[in-house]
């Protein structure tokens, strides 16, 4: 079993920059596939960015590809995700989950056994 903690939202204005980070305690964290979600008011969870176990696999969600970057240090047990050029819509509860399974799509929700609590990011128009 692993714990995820998220940390590092806020609010931000439109255009900023925010890097969210997920702690992970608990078994080995480099046996897990991490990944990014995050769910608006009103709306489905959805998928922002996974990341692979070493980290050399990497992809991410059209509405998100070129403006943030996931990366991870296993080291630390942390995955990060950094968002640029943030828009309003961007605004969501932010979301990590690990996974132990090998998938085909590493962006279905249902891939994932174990979840962060969330942080919030807001962006101000």
């Amino acid at each position: 079993q692993v714990q995820l903690v998220e940390s590092g939202g806020g609010l931000v204005q439109a255009g900023g920059s925010l890097r969210v980070s997920c702690v992970a305690s608990g078994r080995t964290f480099s046996g897990y596939a991490m990944g990014w979600f995050r769910q608006a008011p009103g709306k489905e969870r959805e998928f922002v960015a996974a990341i692979s176990r070493s980290g050399g696999n990497t992809n991410q969600a059209d509405s998100v590809k070129g403006r943030s970057t996931i990366s991870r240090d296993n080291a630390k047990n942390t995955v990060y995700l950094q968002m640029n050029s943030l828009k309003p819509e961007d605004t969501a509860v932010y979301y990590c989950a690990a996974t132990l399974r090998y998938s085909e799509n590493y962006a279905n929700h249902l891939t994932y056994d174990y979840w962060g609590q969330g942080t919030q990011v807001t962006v101000s128009s």
